[in-house]
């Protein structure tokens, strides 16, 4: 168990950091344009496309909450080692972004595609909280197909 830990605490911290730090380029002045993507500092003061933007300041409250229950209701379940990498990915790149509402009053995006049509401004830690979904379905298919051989052999 001790190494779910130590994987699940290097991810979140691995993730975190890295995140901040791409976000300190942006907060720092730099950016960059072309045709079809802009890389430039927007803050994203909702969730995705900008959804709940209305709730204001409580939304970083509820977001430190479903990020608690998620994690409490892995840690107690006892789905830590299965799913250590992909919940310290899910965990560092959630308190990344709730930390940017705590410092900033909204999320730092930076990545803004608009080749064709106008898509939603985002930041490394979204595509990283994505990745931790999409692994930990994934385990959960593969999980399930295994089972299913075993049943009808």
């Amino acid at each position: 168990m001790a190494r779910a830990w130590a994987a699940f605490v290097l991810a979140a911290a691995g993730i975190f950091i890295v995140d901040q730090n791409i976000k300190a380029l942006f907060l720092g002045g730099w950016r960059w344009e072309s045709e079809c993507m802009s890389l430039i500092l927007t803050y994203n003061r909702g969730v995705a496309f900008s959804m709940f933007a209305f709730l204001g300041p409580w939304l970083k409250w509820i977001q430190l909450a479903l990020l608690a229950g998620v994690l409490g209701f892995v840690v107690h379940g006892g789905y830590l080692r299965r799913y250590a990498l992909p919940v310290g990915i899910l965990t560092g790149a959630g308190l990344s972004n709730i930390f940017d509402r705590f410092l900033h009053g909204g999320v730092v995006d930076y990545v803004a595609w608009h080749c064709g049509f106008d898509f939603a401004v985002f930041n490394f830690a979204d595509v990283m909280i994505d990745l931790a979904v999409a692994w930990i379905l994934l385990i959960q298919y593969l999980d399930h197909r295994k089972e299913k051989n075993r049943a009808n052999p």
